[in-house]
């Protein structure tokens, strides 16, 4: 089996759909009978092919991003890789000739070039909704979405299958389409990279950490507000870039916490693991979300988890159980639950050991395998 694969985003470009994708191919190259061409972005000004074992390539073409803004798309960047993802797609099925399926992460715009090959060159196509793609999901692109509705209807009309990653952003998807059949297939997380083990010695400081974008969707804002409320043993250790570092570091200044919150900025993924492990706290007061892999990493290291209802955190999170849920932008709530557990080590113990057990039953392994009974039979159909 041969499959076309298209995302827009991939490591060290984008976030959570980039990961994503990068977990997923390391599980395909595992698989004996199926061979995966992923068509992406580079970082630079030339197209750079690479390989995940024998049988999965990777071509990043240039849509002149540079190191500076890996985790944003503008609108000329996703422009840039349309036009150009889409010849060079092209060029690949015509050469290679054998493709099976075509998948696409995002409805827009890797959906929208899996329609249009699909129908040229006679291909089922599978679309992952990833969450900006699904109209209702991100306030910045509010106008976009009166415009792209339609496409996205005739997009997933069409696909071969339609899955969601979370049972909150398949149900937001059913408020552009209500009789789109959606497959629910979650991310997945590699308890062999993130885990409980060899977790720091308590100092007496509690490390609340959050890994995200810097973007107002994220709600990061909200978070150092509440920095404010809570015992001086708190600190908050950010992880992440965007554009919205400069009014983040202002409000914890305006609000006397710049001493008591680290923003570490981009970090290689590699790293992130010895990352959770300093912390006790996650911390995701998002607005929106898709299924968040970040609070995967969080919960398949152990730690109790404090975010706001939305997306899929419900299905990775039980409050109570291994987290506590706050309402969104809400500084005075997340204060009231992170100072839960600021002060109560023996809470964060019980529900972080709640977290792991959690985090077990979900594997990229598993992920992998779901995605690919799917793709044989929409091959077969």
């Amino acid at each position: 089996m041969k499959i076309l694969f298209l995302n827009y985003e991939y490591p060290p470009l984008g976030g959570g759909a980039g990961n994503a994708t990068a977990y997923l191919l390391r599980e395909y190259a595992k698989i004996p009978d199926l061979t995966v061409h992923l068509v992406t972005s580079a970082v630079g000004k030339d197209y750079v092919k690479e390989t995940v074992g024998e049988r999965i390539v990777i071509h990043r073409l240039p849509i002149g991003k540079d190191a500076e803004h890996l985790h944003y798309q503008s609108r000329n960047n996703l422009l840039a890789y349309s036009f150009r993802a889409y010849f060079f797609a092209e060029r690949l099925i015509r050469k290679e000739g054998d493709f099976d399926l075509i998948h696409a992460f995002f409805t827009v715009p890797c959906g929208f070039l899996a329609l249009v090959l699909g129908f040229q060159f006679r291909l089922p196509y599978v679309v992952s909704l990833r969450g900006a793609d699904v109209p209702g999901y991100s306030e910045r692109f509010r106008a976009m979405y009166a415009i792209l509705r339609p496409v996205v209807r005739i997009i997933w009309h069409n696909a071969a299958r339609v899955v969601s990653n979370s049972a909150g952003l398949r149900d937001l998807a059913h408020e552009t389409d209500f009789g789109q059949e959606i497959l629910i297939i979650p991310n997945g997380v590699s308890t062999e990279e993130f885990s409980s083990a060899e977790r720091r010695t308590s100092d007496g400081t509690v490390r609340i950490l959050a890994v995200s974008r810097l973007t107002p969707r994220k709600g990061i804002r909200f978070l150092i507000r509440a920095m404010a409320s809570l015992p001086e043993t708190a600190r908050l250790i950010i992880v992440g870039g965007g554009g919205e570092r400069q009014n983040l570091e202002s409000i914890a200044t305006s609000v006397g916490v710049a001493d008591r919150v680290e923003f570490r900025g981009l970090v290689p993924h590699e790293e992130l693991p010895a990352i959770y492990r300093e912390a006790d706290i996650f911390c995701l007061p998002s607005l929106n979300e898709g299924m968040s892999n970040t609070v995967l990493e969080a919960i398949a290291s152990g730690l109790p988890v404090v975010t706001t209802i939305t997306g899929g955190t419900d299905e990775l999170v039980t409050n109570g159980g291994n987290g506590l849920f706050v309402q969104t932008a809400s500084s005075e709530d997340l204060a009231e639950k992170l100072g839960k557990l600021v002060a109560n080590p023996s809470l964060r113990a019980r529900m972080g050991a709640a977290s792991v057990v959690k985090a077990e039953k979900m594997s990229w392994h598993a992920v992998a395998r779901k995605y690919v009974d799917e793709y044989h039979r929409c091959i077969a159909r």
